[in-house]
């Protein structure tokens, strides 16, 4: 074989080790990645070290025309990178919610995997697949081509097993199969018609690489998706602990107003009732909403604080643009902390403005108070919260949250929408 090949494969087989490193560090420390799928890629990746490290061992030991080290070179190579698509038979399986025991397709490929690796220990004894001369030279035997055999049946049972499985797997799922599968199987066929270039290590490093991209890929969907699950979950248990000492004060307020103002008391109760409507219905719903709709729940709400304190609440809207969507109950409990957190008895009044604006790409929305009280830390232990708004806005649509000090006193909370995220939430 010329120098040059002999020093390209060589290189690939350092190139190798260099990925299956990398590989190896990625799939052990990523939290993105499940715990069994991240253990299937880390042994695919200490597998293809191996397999890199004998590619190296026998173009070495052909280089230094040394026999019997290429001799097991050869043999370990073929056993390692056969051995890597067993791991994906059990991956395949693990990705439709299947167990490896007693299991039909698992138990033929591993059957198939140890004949073939049978045929690989007889090379040591007989020349019939290839034989390996005394100067160090690869020679393929008569039977050269039922040695490929097994290991493209391995494959192509795999592909079918990916096909039958795959309405129980993932688009990525599948494609991570796949595109393992089909980028070796493509690769040994050539490496069958021209011993030269290694081709076949090529190809199982490209496939192991675009595997594991793939799984990533939905892993990180996955995580995404339960990350997202998880802060409506927390969205719904918080909106249930609505504080029980406001209901008690309006009600409270309700029970003293009835035998002074009969009408107002009225509107107290017309207003709570849309107040817990607009509540209870946002439990059941996480679909976006108008921000009128979003604006009407929280003038409800304020209306039942302005019942209660009297004139001591001050409630300026300044909304020329209501022409945008917001996931629900954003803009109710920033309110609700500007008045739980501003309201001061030593003071006259509390005053609120609520504005929004339109610029390039996003919508705002300020709520603002003038009272004294500054909580830059969004801590509020009862109620649903500015943790879980700022959160919820975060990973609904992108949205963000900002608190800052008022010049002059009290708090302005500053709520960005991206006009994306509002309306495909």
């Amino acid at each position: 074989m010329n120098n040059w090949v002999l020093i390209i494969n060589f290189s690939i087989g350092a190139a190798g080790l260099l990925l299956s490193l990398m590989g190896l560090f990625m799939s052990v420390r990523s939290r993105i990645i499940g715990l069994h799928a991240r253990w299937h890629l880390s042994v695919m990746f200490a597998i293809m070290f191996m397999y890199s490290a004998t590619v190296i061992l026998s173009y070495y030991a052909e280089m230094e025309a040394k026999a019997w080290p290429m001799r097991w070179g050869i043999l370990l190579c073929s056993l390692t990178s056969s051995l890597m698509m067993l791991v994906l038979t059990s991956l395949m399986l693990h990705f439709a919610g299947e167990s490896r025991r007693r299991n039909g397709l698992f138990l033929s490929i591993a059957l198939l995997w140890v004949i073939y690796a049978g045929m690989l220990f007889s090379t040591l004894f007989s020349p019939a697949f290839y034989s390996i001369s005394d100067e160090a030279v690869y020679v393929r035997g008569p039977w050269y081509p039922l040695l490929l055999l097994p290991p493209v049946l391995i494959m192509l049972l795999n592909l079918w097993g990916v096909w039958r499985r795959r309405k129980k797997m993932t688009r990525n799922q599948i494609r991570a199969l796949l595109v393992y599968i089909l980028i070796p199987l493509l690769s040994m066929l050539v490496q069958m018609l021209y011993y030269g270039i290694l081709a076949t290590a090529v190809g199982i490093m490209l496939g192991t690489m675009a595997m594991f991209l793939f799984v990533l890929s939905d892993q990180q969907d996955k995580f995404i998706r339960v990350t997202e699950e998880n802060a409506n979950r927390d969205f719904n248990i918080r909106i249930l602990q609505i504080r029980p000492h406001f209901i008690y004060n309006v009600m409270s307020s309700i029970y003293y107003i009835v035998g002074e103002d009969p009408a107002k008391a009225q509107g107290v109760i017309r207003d709570f009732s849309i107040y817990l409507k607009k509540v209870f219905r946002s439990v059941s719903s996480q679909e976006p909403v108008p921000f009128t709709e979003e604006l009407e729940h929280t003038r409800a709400y304020l209306s039942v604080e302005m019942a209660r304190f009297t004139d001591q609440l001050n409630v300026t809207y300044d909304t020329p643009y209501v022409d945008f969507k917001l996931p629900p109950l954003i803009l109710q409990p920033v309110v609700e902390n500007a008045v739980k957190h501003g309201m001061d008895p030593e003071i006259d009044r509390l005053n609120i403005w609520i504005r929004t604006r339109q610029f390039i790409g996003f919508n705002e929305i300020t709520v603002e108070n003038d009272g004294e009280d500054f909580t830059p830390s969004l801590s509020m232990d009862e109620g649903i919260g500015l943790p879980n708004v700022s959160e919820r806005l975060r990973t609904m649509c992108g949205g963000e949250l900002i608190v800052s000090e008022r010049s002059g006193g009290g708090t302005v909370v500053t709520i960005h929408i991206p006009e994306t995220g509002g309306q495909d939430i």
